[in-house]
């Protein structure tokens, strides 16, 4: 299955860091070859997503876009759930991105300490970025009844092959290494972590946060993030 990178549209919760450049969806052609037209139904399932979420997602819909009739679509997906779920990788993949493009700003300098703490923060400030500049393809990557893979599809990887939740876990085994966390704190942090970032995020897309000004949505970020260190 193959990840796909995702342009950013907007920046919140940042520290004016571009996510990395991806390319766009090439349009729809009369003829493919040989593996084009699954990377042409992948795509119009990933624009569909990011106008609409999951609920977007439809099979005829995305062989529409491809320029091909509907039964040419089953010979790369077996029904509707299988494109989604190969749009929800590449969503998770995205979502990826935006973390890695905040981890590279982390400074190389500082103590051991400082700079897993400064992981976790990249980690969740990517987070809450993807939710906003993507608040399509954040939905289908974290909404509906989705399970946390105990292997994971490797087209959910970033750009170093590490998924949203595995950032967040190496950040975390940095910070029990520096001696910032204590190991017997070390177990389920991931889950805490990830439901306070979480809330965050869907009370300012769905929630009564909804059309809060940036500036403030930025400071709130911030100031969750901080809750989330000390709270660990």
């Amino acid at each position: 299955m193959d990840a796909v990178h995702i342009p950013k549209k907007m920046s919140v919760t940042t520290r004016n860091t571009p996510p990395p450049p991806s390319p766009v969806p090439t349009a729809a052609r009369s003829t493919y070859r040989h593996g084009d037209l699954r990377r042409a139904l992948l795509d119009a399932g990933i624009e569909l997503a990011r106008q609409g979420g999951p609920d977007a997602v439809v099979l005829r819909e995305a062989t529409r876009r491809a320029g091909v009739a509907p039964n040419a679509a089953y010979r790369h997906f077996a029904n509707r759930d299988d494109l989604l779920g190969a749009v929800r990788a590449a969503a998770v993949a995205a979502a990826a991105h935006f973390m890695e493009a905040e981890l590279a700003q982390v400074p190389a300098t500082g103590t051991a300490a400082q700079q897993a703490h400064a992981k976790v923060r990249a980690v969740g400030a990517g987070y809450l970025r993807f939710a906003q500049a993507e608040t399509g393809l954040f939905r289908t990557a974290f909404g509906g009844r989705f399970a946390v893979q105990q292997n994971p599809d490797p087209a959910m990887g970033g750009a170093t092959g590490l998924n949203p939740f595995e950032h967040l876990s190496v950040a975390l085994d940095d910070l029990v290494a520096a001696g910032a966390l204590p190991a017997e704190r070390r177990m389920g942090a991931e889950y805490l972590a990830w439901s306070t970032v979480h809330g965050m995020a869907l009370l300012a897309i769905d929630g009564p946060l909804r059309g809060t000004p940036a500036a403030m949505l930025d400071a709130l970020g911030q100031r969750l993030l901080d809750m989330v260190e000390r709270g660990i």
